[in-house]
């Protein structure tokens, strides 16, 4: 049995129920943090707290006992909730982050990890040569949540630097897969896309021409990526990331196909971002980390796990 405790914050969330489930297998003890309970099925986590870590005070009772923090909480969602809610997110985020590193500090962890974005890098044209973590600069994020991750990149860095607290950062890729946000208008492409297939007769709706180019990461592999850079010592940003690139009409059709459906495609206007995303995974790498799970295959159990979703949904509306 692991003696560390460990604290993981947005631990309802998508990633961050995953990662409670992964830490529990690795033997650790595990504080959850967060403003509700977990939507889909009950936390892991041995102590689970509701909380508001724009609140010090919360940040404060929430590390008592802590040697490691995974901080995973975020005002986030897809691209309509990036677009549609820029000062929610620079204002509730960077109050976030800036409370639970410095009070994390203050109480001497012994390690801290930051889950940022690939919205911190420019958009990109097709066929360009891979980004590398330090290629985020100069500085030209495509959105708000992009400026606000690069910003905590950034604080968070400085504060282990001054503690002399290890910082281990993540930018993540596009990730999908069973128990996330599905509906609501947070959800990201592969489960709306997930969604509108499974509710879908004869057409589904795409935002823009279905040309951007994305990597989407199987919920597992994301998993794994994090705990094997945390207990590396790897410092400064590090891409996880899918090492394939598909655009969003493909990524419509390879649902479509899992789904064994044969739709037509509507292209409407929406919000999209970048047109294309290419990153280096070379220093994930070192540490071991690859991915395991190819799109088609991780689409599989993610559509099975929407469809049910949406048939119980409609069992509930009837």
């Amino acid at each position: 049995m692991q003696t560390h405790k460990i604290l993981v914050c947005g631990a309802s969330g998508f990633v961050g129920s995953h990662l409670v489930k992964r830490l529990k297998k690795d033997g650790y003890w595990v504080r959850g943090v967060d403003l509700k309970n977990s939507e889909f099925e009950p936390t892991q986590a041995d102590q689970f707290i509701i909380g508001d870590l724009r609140r010090k005070d919360i940040c404060n009772l929430v590390l008592g006992g802590i040697d490691e923090v995974y901080q995973l909480a975020a005002d986030m969602g897809g691209m309509g909730f990036i677009h549609s809610a820029e000062a929610d997110i620079m204002h509730n985020n960077v109050l976030i982050n800036l409370n639970m590193i410095d009070a994390a500090c203050r109480v001497g962890v012994k390690k801290y990890f930051f889950s940022s974005s690939v919205c911190v890098y420019r958009d990109m044209k097709k066929g360009e040569p891979e980004l590398k973590e330090e290629d985020a600069f100069p500085a030209m994020p495509d959105n708000e949540y992009g400026w606000e991750k690069l910003y905590s990149e950034r604080m968070i860095t400085t504060f282990g630097r001054y503690y002399k607290i290890p910082i281990r950062i993540a930018r993540f890729q596009n990730t999908y897969g069973p128990m996330g946000t599905w509906q609501g208008g947070r959800e990201k492409a592969p489960a709306a896309l997930c969604r509108k297939v499974a509710q879908a007769e004869d057409e589904i709706e795409v935002w823009g021409d279905g040309t951007a180019i994305r990597s989407y990461t199987y919920i597992d592999d994301l998993i794994d990526g994090i705990r094997r850079l945390m207990d590396s010592e790897l410092s400064g940003p590090t891409n996880i990331g899918y090492p394939k690139y598909y655009t969003v009409d493909e990524l419509a059709k390879i649902i479509m196909q899992v789904a064994g459906k044969d739709l037509k495609i509507k292209h409407i206007e929406g919000p999209v971002g970048v047109k294309s995303r290419n990153f280096s995974n070379n220093k994930i790498y070192k540490t071991g980390w690859q991915p395991k799970w190819d799109l088609v295959d991780g689409i599989k159990p993610t559509y099975e796990w929407i469809r049910s979703q949406v048939e119980a949904n409609r069992v509930e509306e009837k």
